[in-house]
């Protein structure tokens, strides 16, 4: 069941970290969710290093810091994409 929840997570804030980056956003949806999942992943590292993972209530510092995490991790990964497809592209 975490899994789910880690590919719902993923899902949403890929698709809100793509609706924030000006522009339009080249990465399919698959890499959006995975993209997504690992800026919460680094949200949740950057939160424990800064000592606010596990606060009272709901936890909105660590919820920014995932989804700060999640517009780096689409912004870069966005950029690696296009610049990957269009290699691809010239080599044929």
């Amino acid at each position: 069941m975490t899994w789910l929840w880690a590919i719902i997570v993923g899902l949403v804030l890929g698709l809100i970290a793509k609706a924030i980056i000006p522009g339009k956003q080249q990465i399919p949806l698959w890499l959006t969710i995975i993209f997504g999942m690992l800026g919460s992943v680094l949200g949740n590292w950057v939160a424990s290093g800064l000592g606010v993972a596990e606060t009272k209530g709901i936890d909105w510092i660590r919820h920014l810091l995932q989804l700060a995490g999640a517009i780096v991790v689409v912004a870069v990964g966005d950029r690696l994409w296009v610049s990957l497809r269009s290699r691809r592209k010239q080599t044929t």
